[in-house]
C-alpha cells in the first residue's frame, strides 16, 4: 500500500446540460441549463477555488450517441452532452476571477491539426500564468469521424499511433522552437526576440507534417500538465510515455489498486517513476448535515436521474446498441473499435441490461458515495489508501448545490483527517501537483525532446 498524500481533486464537469448523471436536470433546484451563461462558469470557479480544488476538468465530445436505438432521439430529449460547447473557451474567463485553480480541458486529436492547437493552448497558458491542462483523447464516436469528412473512427490502437505522432510534433513546438531567452523586450535596442534563438521545427512523421515555428514565445509551462484516460493495453503504454495525470474508472479499491498498479509498472518500464504520475478515479457524492439527509437527498435525486440516460451514454462508449436487448437478455460485450476498457468490467460480470440499469441508477456509472461530510471523507480517504490513487474527480449531480454542498461539507472533514490542504501552492499547476517546477519532468518523454536539440533542461 502506497504512503497516503493529501487528496488531489478535481471537479468533473462539461459544457452542457447532462454530463454523467442523466436527468437530474429535471431537478427543481439544478441549473446546468444556465451553462451558456458566463456568470454561470465565473460562480463555478469561485466555488472550486474556495474548496481548494486542484482544477476543473472539462470533459468534450465531438460528435453525437447515436448507439443507443440508431438515433439521437433519446440523446436530445434527455440532454446527454448534447448540446455541447467549446471547453477552451471557458477557461480565460474562469482564470480572470481565481488565482490559483487550474483548468484541464479535453481536445481530440482526431479533428485539430496540432500546428494550430500549439498555439491554443500556449495562449491559455499565458492567459492562466501557467494553470492550463490539456486531456488528450483520441475519439471514440463514429459520429465525430463522420461529422468531420470521415466514413469512421480509425481502429482502436491506429488512433493512438496518431496520437503519439500528434504529441511528437507537439513537443518540437512547444519544447523547442523558442530558447528560454529568446524574449529580450529591449526596447533600446529594438529588439523583442532575438531571431537566433527562434527555430523552424521540421516534422515529417507517419501522419502529421510540419515545418514552421511555433506563434507564441514560451509559456509558463511549456508544455501543458497532460492528462489523459484511456486505459487498455495500448492506452496504458500511451500513458506510460506522455500523461502526468491518467483519469480511471473503477468500480471499487481493488480494481482501481490493480490498474493503479499496472500504470506504475508501465510508467517505470518507460524509463520514468512510479510518482512521475498522478492517478485519479472518477467518483460521485451525495452529502448533507447528516447520513440520514445525504440518503433523503440521494432518494429526492434518484426520482428525477435517468437510468436509460445513462445507458444510452454507455451504448456510446461501449460501442453496444443495448436498446435491443431484452432486460434479461445475455449481452454479446465482443471487442469494439469505442472505449475498450469501458466494457471490461461488465463483461466480467457478464451483466444483463436490468443490472446496468440498476447500477445507473443516479443516471451514472461512477461509484457513489453517499453520507455526512465526515462519512464521505472517510470513505474517500479509504478509496485513496486502498486503492492507491493520488485523488478523484468529483462529478456533478445538481448543479450548484453539489459543489456547494462537497466545499461546505466535505472539504472541513478532509482537513481534520490531514487528507487535504489548507491552503493552495504557488506557482504553476504542474508544480503544484508534482513539486518539480514548472516545466516537465526530465524524465519526460517531451523533456527528453528537448534535450535532443541540445537545449539543455527547461528551466
Amino acid at each position: 500500500m502506497r504512503q497516503p498524500r493529501e487528496i488531489l481533486l478535481n471537479a468533473f464537469t462539461m459544457n452542457c446540460v447532462g454530463h454523467i448523471n442523466h436527468g437530474l436536470w429535471t431537478h427543481p433546484r439544478d441549473r446546468s441549463h444556465d451553462y451558456t451563461r458566463l456568470d454561470h462558469w465565473t460562480q463555478l470557479a469561485t466555488t472550486l477555488e474556495a474548496g481548494l480544488f486542484d482544477a476543473v476538468f472539462i470533459a468534450d465530445i465531438v460528435g453525437v450517441y447515436d448507439v443507443y436505438g440508431g438515433a439521437i432521439d433519446l440523446t436530445a430529449r434527455e440532454s446527454i452532452q448534447l448540446p455541447v460547447n467549446d471547453p477552451t473557451l471557458l477557461v480565460p474567463a474562469m482564470a480572470a476571477v481565481t488565482r490559483h485553480l487550474g483548468f484541464g480541458v479535453t481536445v481530440n486529436t482526431a479533428v485539430e491539426h496540432p500546428y494550430t492547437f500549439a498555439r491554443r493552448v500556449s495562449t491559455l497558458d499565458h492567459l492562466t500564468d501557467g494553470r492550463i491542462g490539456w486531456n488528450i483523447v483520441t475519439g471514440y464516436l463514429d459520429s465525430a469521424a463522420r461529422a468531420v469528412g470521415k466514413s469512421a473512427m480509425a481502429e482502436h490502437d491506429a488512433r493512438y499511433d496518431r496520437a503519439d505522432d500528434y504529441l511528437a510534433l507537439l513537443y518540437k513546438l512547444w519544447e523547442t522552437s523558442w530558447d528560454d531567452d529568446a524574449v529580450r523586450r529591449d526596447r533600446d535596442a529594438r529588439v523583442y526576440a532575438d531571431p537566433a534563438g527562434i527555430h523552424e521545427i521540421h516534422h515529417d512523421g507517419p501522419f502529421y507534417q510540419s515545418r514552421g515555428y511555433h506563434l507564441s514565445e514560451p509559456s509558463p509551462q511549456r508544455t501543458p500538465v497532460l492528462f489523459q484516460a484511456g486505459t487498455s493495453g495500448r492506452g496504458q503504454r500511451f500513458a506510460a510515455d506522455h500523461a502526468e495525470c491518467v483519469f480511471i474508472s473503477a468500480g471499487d479499491t481493488d480494481t482501481a489498486r490493480k490498474v493503479s498498479r499496472q500504470l506504475r509498472e508501465a510508467v517505470v518500464a518507460a524509463g520514468r517513476r512510479p510518482d512521475d504520475i498522478r492517478i485519479l478515479v472518477g467518483i460521485s457524492v451525495v452529502t448533507g448535515e447528516t447520513d440520514v439527509l445525504a440518503e433523503a437527498r440521494l432518494e429526492e435525486y434518484v426520482r428525477h436521474a435517468n437510468p436509460e440516460a445513462g445507458l444510452a451514454h454507455f451504448a456510446a462508449g461501449s460501442g453496444i446498441d443495448f436498446s435491443a436487448y431484452g432486460l434479461d437478455d445475455e449481452i454479446a460485450y465482443g471487442p469494439t473499435n469505442a472505449i475498450q476498457s469501458t466494457t471490461a468490467l461488465a463483461r466480467q460480470r457478464g451483466l444483463t441490461k436490468r443490472q446496468l440499469l440498476a447500477q445507473l441508477a443516479l443516471g451514472g456509472r461512477y461509484p457513489l458515495i453517499v453520507g455526512s461530510g465526515d462519512t464521505v471523507a472517510a470513505e474517500l480517504g479509504r478509496w485513496q489508501a486502498e486503492g492507491e490513487i493520488d485523488g478523484f474527480n468529483l462529478t456533478r449531480t445538481v448543479v450548484p448545490e453539489c459543489w456547494e454542498d462537497f466545499v461546505r461539507l466535505v472539504v472541513p472533514a478532509l482537513q481534520k483527517r490531514g487528507l487535504y490542504k489548507t491552503a493552495y501552492g504557488e506557482r504553476t499547476l504542474r508544480h503544484r501537483l508534482f513539486g518539480e517546477g514548472d516545466r516537465l519532468s526530465p524524465r519526460h518523454a517531451g523533456s527528453k525532446r528537448r534535450a535532443h536539440f541540445g537545449l539543455g533542461a527547461a528551466k
